[in-house]
């Protein structure tokens, strides 16, 4: 068994679980407006409160959370956002759009709802935000890096073709006509 292989197996069942509710965080941000965003169910959900609730708190507080950091979704969205989670139902399982809230939105739920959990969470969520930002970045350089190996080798491929051709006539070059050799019929010139 392998090192890598016993710390997996020594993790305690709290950093076990942090890595399955960290996978579920990231699958629940989603990308609407060019903002990643998460929706008023999936926080309720993870916060241990009623979509309703939640709803009715930033509804009582929505000074605090101006259009960069929350946002009601249009119906051409959540139809959009609807056929990725494949939800059967003709409105999704709700009555009204979804609140989103972006990374500012999300930490500003924290303040009003103020619960060890919501705390908590929020912990968790501003992480893996910034988790997804440094993979990002990390994976911006990787393309640039590979753009310039692409433009180079786009050079070297009319060199290398260049190189071919000319090893090809070297191998194989061009036969010259060559006089023939033998008796002239006196017509033939």
């Amino acid at each position: 068994m392998t090192s890598k292989n016993k710390n997996l197996f020594s993790m305690s069942k709290s950093q076990k679980q942090l890595l399955i509710v960290d996978e579920l965080i990231m699958n629940k941000i989603y990308l609407v407006r060019g903002q990643k965003v998460m929706l008023d169910r999936d926080l309720a959900e993870l916060y241990g409160v009623e979509t309703k609730h939640l709803k009715q708190t930033v509804r009582r507080n929505m000074d605090r959370f101006p259009k960069d950091f929350m946002f009601t979704m249009n119906k051409t969205e959540f139809e959009s956002l609807r056929t990725q989670f494949a939800s059967s139902n003709e409105r999704g399982g709700t009555r009204y759009m979804p609140m989103v809230f972006s990374e500012q939105g999300v930490t500003m739920l924290s303040c009003i709802l103020n619960s060890k959990r919501a705390i908590a969470v929020n912990i968790q969520v501003v992480r893996i935000y910034s988790r997804m930002r440094e993979m990002l970045l990390t994976h911006k350089d990787i393309l640039l890096q590979l753009e310039k190996i692409e433009q180079k080798l786009g050079v070297h491929d009319t060199q290398i073709e260049r190189i071919f051709l000319y090893l090809k006539q070297l191998l194989d070059p061009p036969q010259p006509p060559r006089p023939r050799i033998g008796f002239r019929r006196s017509n033939e010139e």
